[in-house]
């Protein structure tokens, strides 16, 4: 078979890399900090339960987060780690603070795992599929790990080696598009004014573009990886074919009908309300 024609048995399922929090004991809830702020109605301490968590793990107040200032619980997505560490890490048992010790860890690891698994997907990156394969095999084991093994990991210098190698996926996917590429990577684009701008292939990863006027931009092809998308206006852009865009960045964004969108990501319910 084909390495795009699909994920192999060892590969995570799609499924395994989305949140479900009925099989998790409400862990992002419990162990994440979060500060009073735009995005936050209180200041919650990192291992603190927030004040609307239920004894059922569930969220008192899911359907109305936007209308009680909890902005940032509905861009918010723990790639399955959540699962991960509540049903085979600790085998479906509350393991308490050695839990929420674990799960930042995990949640790193799933959103690398999500990456490499899309970077495989990529025809023009067949040169380093197999450095891929390997990478999300390696990932997917530190998953799978005892809880002492996943607190002791040096989760920053496995991040680095993964992201190397994403960029060299990267890189040769974004060759082929034709023309110059602007190269932003890390920039400050808080507020900057990009109405109509060709990004086509730009190298955007861990570029600030919080309430950035990206209004019709064609961004296709662009690497978004790490990029901060918050508040920034997306209506009538083009996003076809970029790479490494995640729900959460999407979620963050400002969009309308007209936003064109990879089949990875789903269109924001908050845009049709013009949020």
């Amino acid at each position: 078979m084909e390495e795009t024609q699909g994920l192999d048995r060892t590969e995570p399922a799609p499924d395994d890399l989305r949140g479900d929090c009925g099989s998790c004991f409400g862990l992002c809830c419990v162990a994440l900090p979060f500060a009073r702020s735009a995005d936050f109605a209180f200041d919650k301490p990192a291992g603190t339960p927030c004040r609307n968590l239920l004894a059922d793990h569930t969220c008192g107040i899911h359907t109305e987060l936007r209308r009680r200032g909890m902005n940032g619980c509905t861009v918010y997505d723990c790639f399955g780690a959540g699962q991960k560490v509540s049903q085979v890490v600790f085998e479906g048992r509350d393991g308490g603070r050695r839990m929420h010790q674990v799960f930042p860890v995990v949640r790193q690891l799933h959103e690398l795992l999500k990456y490499l698994t899309e970077a495989l997907a990529l025809p023009d990156a067949r040169p380093v599929h197999a450095e891929l394969r390997a990478a999300l095999a390696r990932t997917d084991a530190l998953t799978r790990g005892t809880p002492e093994e996943i607190s002791a990991l040096d989760v920053g210098a496995h991040r680095q080696a993964v992201a190397q190698l994403l960029f060299k996926a990267s890189e040769l996917t974004r060759a082929r598009i034709p023309g110059r590429k602007k190269q932003r990577r890390g920039a400050d684009l808080m507020g900057a004014r990009l109405k109509g701008a060709d990004l086509r292939g730009a190298d955007l990863r861990g570029a600030y573009l919080i309430a950035a006027d990206l209004t019709g931009a064609d961004l296709r092809g662009a690497d978004l990886i790490g990029a901060d998308l918050r508040d920034a206006e997306l209506g009538d852009a083009d996003l076809r074919g970029v790479l490494f865009l995640t729900q959460p960045q999407l979620d963050a964004a400002r969009g309308n009908g007209g936003t064109r969108l990879p089949g990875s990501v789903g269109r924001p319910v908050h845009w049709a309300a013009g949020g």
